[in-house]
């Protein structure tokens, strides 16, 4: 199997939730002050937040969903063209180790924290919009603009043909993710819990208050913008891939969900049953 291929599945499962998360990862870069937030006596009390789903036992991969495939016959650079447009792939991508990079970057996503240095995908810049009002400080209203381009390519991606390519190079994959560290596990049962987690973040309609943390000592943090956390504890002890989902904002969310639910339908039923 040549190594373009190997490359070839970052641009297929993992590209719905890894193109998500790795833009989103900018919005905990920096603030802007915006737009105010509704005064303290307007503001609603969160939602309870949604316990996540427990992972089942294992969700084995069809392999007859790699039907119409062929180990050689992608050309990375083309397909990825094909999916995205020819001036995205070649800014969006970074190939080198990808099956580590991506089997990483999706374990990480279900966890308390995601080290961003294996991560598949160059992250977008820009900065997190904040609102100020009464010392308290919220997710800017506005913030959600910045990825409506970002969702609408999620929204394009060929799912069925992305789904074939994870079947027929998943081997590579299995053994990235057992070289990480998880002998005996299965990297298709992560991508769903995963996948489960993202879909169990919870939706808010109303601003989310968020806060810099006291910084104590003579030694600053250059960019103190990027410790930005959320005031709800039950907010702030989610993963890191729902804390990133939920800073698209309600929209984006939806839609974003709406393609990860499409995902695990995907991964986990039967070819004959498509």
């Amino acid at each position: 199997m040549t190594r373009s291929v190997y490359y070839l599945i970052g641009a297929a499962i993992g590209i719905a939730m890894l193109w998500v998360a790795l833009h989103l990862w900018d919005a905990s870069r920096a603030s802007i002050p915006a737009a105010v937030a509704p005064p303290a006596a307007e503001r609603s009390a969160p939602a309870p937040v949604p316990s996540i789903p427990e992972a089942a036992t294992h969700y084995p991969l069809d392999p007859k969903l790699a039907a119409g495939t062929s180990a050689t016959a992608f050309d990375l650079e083309a397909a990825l063209a094909e999916l995205f447009g020819a001036k995205t792939a070649q800014s969006m991508f970074r190939l080198d180790d990808f099956p580590r990079r991506l089997a990483a970057s999706i374990d990480n996503l279900g966890r308390s924290h995601g080290s961003t240095t294996l991560w598949p995908v160059n992250p977008a810049g820009g900065r997190l919009v904040v609102e100020e009002r009464d010392g308290a400080t919220f997710i800017g209203a506005d913030n959600g603009l910045r990825y409506t381009p970002y969702v609408l390519l999620i929204e394009t991606v060929d799912l069925r043909r992305a789904v074939a390519i994870y079947a027929r190079i998943y081997p590579s994959l299995q053994r990235a993710y057992e070289e990480l560290g998880y002998p005996g596990k299965h990297f298709n049962d992560r991508l769903v819990e995963v996948l489960d987690q993202l879909l169990a973040t919870p939706e808010f309609d109303t601003p989310i208050e968020v806060r810099l943390p006291s910084i104590e000592g003579p030694l600053q943090p250059e960019r103190p913008w990027v410790l930005y956390e959320f005031v709800d504890p039950r907010l702030q002890s989610l993963t890191s891939g729902q804390k990133l989902l939920l800073r698209t904002g309600s929209v984006n969310e939806r839609r974003i969900k709406t393609r990860l639910a499409e995902i695990r339908r995907l991964v986990t039923t039967p070819a004959a049953k498509r």
